[in-house]
């Protein structure tokens, strides 16, 4: 299920600096609490005009295939727009768009089509303005006071959506982190980490991260390092493992390296790197019985056993 975090928020000084910026003083929220009769009256047409124009659109349709849904869907959207003429935005009103927001970004909802659903809004109200106001310079007034209030509204929705989509992206690189560093525990005592690929700086502090906390939480004494997926060690990547093989005897654990083809084997001895200081195997499988003997433990056949 694809979870998300709290939607973002205003606190007082942000909100006052977002109302100036567009432009909504207090007068148009006297203006908009006026209109509240009008609002009452139209809000039916509105919405149903709105949901109309929606489902005619394949587009917006597939988001609407559920008539259920579109029900409390028009319930939520009469709330909506009644809330815009109580001539108040405080903090209950800015997490409530808010929520429209994440709402939309939690649908999946591409916003051009919050955004194109917005202007055909604004469309909507422009024209039940007029049918209402015979003057034509108090509803020029109205409306304006409507629009800077209701483009308000998008731009908390969009924020909203910046921020699902930056947690989104949170979750993906802490996800990718984790595949790139997958500690296993291959049996009581003994964890694992395959590293596969190019280990840059970055990817090092991972390493290292991922195999302090396996071992601290499966209380290891012997880490099995498989370098067998690297295709090339240099001085850099060789003080990488060092450094994580230094910090993993601080916690009491050895650290045993498999996987060094003859490559790898020639080239750390070009290079002049000191291994000695940790345990080396050519293969998974050598490495694995060398741990197991470390804890005082062995691989018999079952024939063996008999």
């Amino acid at each position: 299920m694809r979870t998300q975090s709290d939607p973002p928020s205003l606190d007082a000084q942000a909100l006052e600096a977002r109302l100036a910026f567009f432009r909504i003083t207090p007068d148009d929220l006297k203006r908009l609490q006026a209109l509240q009769v009008f609002a009452r009256e139209s809000m039916s047409e509105i919405v149903e005009q709105f949901y109309d124009h929606l489902l005619s659109q394949p587009e917006t349709h597939d988001f609407l295939d559920d008539p259920q849904v579109v029900a409390r869907l028009k319930e939520k959207q009469t709330t909506y727009f009644l809330q815009i003429f109580e001539g108040r935005i405080d903090a209950e009103y800015v997490r409530n768009r808010l929520e429209v927001g994440a709402v939309h970004a939690r649908l999946s909802v591409p916003p051009r089509w919050y955004i194109g659903a917005f202007t055909w809004y604004l469309e909507l109200v422009r024209s039940a303005l007029a049918k209402h106001e015979d003057d034509v310079d108090e509803a020029r007034q109205d409306y304006e006071a409507i629009e800077r209030v209701m483009h308000f509204d998008a731009s908390l929705a969009m924020d909203a959506y910046i921020h699902g989509h930056l947690d989104d992206n949170r979750r993906q690189r802490a996800a990718i982190r984790e595949l790139a560093t997958p500690v296993i525990r291959v049996h009581d005592r003994v964890v694992m980490l395959p590293l596969v690929g190019t280990v840059d700086s970055a990817r090092a502090q991972q390493v290292m991260e991922s195999v302090l906390t396996a071992i601290s939480q499966e209380q290891a004494q012997v880490l099995l390092l498989d370098i067998a997926g690297v295709a090339v060690v240099d001085t850099q990547v060789a003080d990488y493992l060092l450094k994580t093989t230094d910090a993993v005897r601080l916690l009491g654990a050895q650290t045993i390296l498999t996987g060094i083809s003859a490559q790898v084997a020639r080239t750390i001895v070009e290079l002049g790197v000191d291994l000695s200081s940790l345990h080396t195997r050519n293969t998974l499988a050598d490495g694995l019985q060398l741990a197991l003997s470390l804890l005082g433990k062995r691989i018999t056949d079952v024939a063996d056993r008999r």
